[in-house]
C-alpha cells in the first residue's frame, strides 16, 4: 500500500530514465528539462480542461520545479549578463505557471508552452551546432559562449514579438 504523502524520490525510479539521465551530456539534460516542463504543463492543461484541479496543481507544480532547477543551473560566473537575460525568460515561465494555477486558466499555460517550445527548439539548434563543431575539430569541448549569446539575443527578439502579440 502506498502512502499518499510519498514523493517522487520515494517511488521506484524508471531505470531507462535513470540511465538516460546518467549518460546524457549537459546539453541533452537541458533538452530533457524542457521536455519535462512542456509535458507537465500540457498534462496540467488537460487536467484543467477536465476540471481535475488536484492533478492540474500537481502537474503545474512539477513544471514549476523544473523551471526552478533551470534557474538554479545558470552559471553567473561565466556570463552574468547572459544569465540575467535567460533568468528573466525562466521567471516569465514560472510566473505564467503560477498564474495558471491560481486562476485555474489554460491561457497562461498556453503562453508558457509556446515559449518553452521555442526555447527547446532554439536549444536543440544550439546543441546541433555544438555537436557539429565538435565533430569537425574532433574535440569534446567547444567554446559556446558566443553561440549561446546569439541564441539568447534571438530568444529575446522572439520574446519581444511574443509579448507584442499578447
Amino acid at each position: 500500500m502506498t502512502d499518499s504523502t510519498s514523493t517522487m524520490a520515494d517511488q521506484p525510479a524508471n531505470p531507462y530514465l535513470r540511465d538516460a539521465v546518467l549518460t546524457a551530456t549537459p546539453e541533452q539534460l537541458q533538452l530533457m528539462l524542457y521536455d519535462g516542463a512542456i509535458r507537465f504543463a500540457l498534462q496540467a492543461r488537460d487536467a484543467l480542461e477536465s476540471k481535475d484541479y488536484e492533478r492540474s496543481y500537481d502537474r503545474l507544480a512539477r513544471a514549476q520545479h523544473i523551471i526552478v532547477e533551470m534557474i538554479n543551473g545558470l552559471n553567473y560566473e561565466v556570463n552574468p549578463e547572459l544569465c540575467k537575460r535567460v533568468a528573466s525568460v525562466y521567471n516569465f515561465l514560472y510566473n505564467k505557471l503560477i498564474d495558471a494555477n491560481t486562476q485555474r486558466a489554460v491561457g497562461p499555460i498556453d503562453d508558457a508552452v509556446k515559449v518553452l517550445r521555442f526555447e527547446r527548439e532554439t536549444w536543440r539548434l544550439l546543441v546541433d551546432k555544438v555537436n557539429k563543431a565538435r565533430d569537425e575539430i574532433g574535440s569534446d569541448s567547444v567554446p559556446t559562449e558566443d553561440a549561446t549569446r546569439k541564441t539568447v539575443e534571438y530568444n529575446q527578439q522572439a520574446a519581444a514579438s511574443f509579448s507584442a502579440e499578447a
